[in-house]
């Protein structure tokens, strides 16, 4: 959670929540069990993961106006375990209550711990 941060104004631009923390785990062990969290959270489709670039990637479409909200998932490789970054993005005009994508992102964080 010390990890968290956003940037853009609600209704106006877009915004982008981040996060990200280390793990002790493999980029191979790390990408399933994020997968899985991510399908846990049942708010996500289109659930795509990316073995060879480390990346999981879906989107959230909870308005009904067909502008989904993207989740991006980047692991990369650190000499001790894997670095876990977790960005959702809102499209302009749209809102996610910041408590609760914090909330979201690292409960897939702590997944991989």
């Amino acid at each position: 959670m010390t990890n968290f941060s956003s940037a853009g104004v609600p209704m106006v631009s877009q915004i982008t929540y981040k996060t990200w923390e280390l793990t002790k785990k493999s980029q191979a062990a790390v990408l399933p069990i994020i997968t899985r969290a991510i399908q846990a959270d049942r708010d996500f489709m289109d659930i795509r993961t990316d073995k060879a670039r480390g990346t999981i990637s879906a989107v959230q479409e909870v308005t009904g106006s067909g502008r989904p909200q993207l989740l991006k998932v980047t692991t990369r490789k650190q000499p001790t375990g894997t670095r876990i970054d977790i960005a959702f993005t809102v499209q302009a005009g749209q809102m996610a209550p910041e408590a609760a994508v914090r909330t979201a992102l690292c409960d897939f964080l702590r997944s991989a711990l």
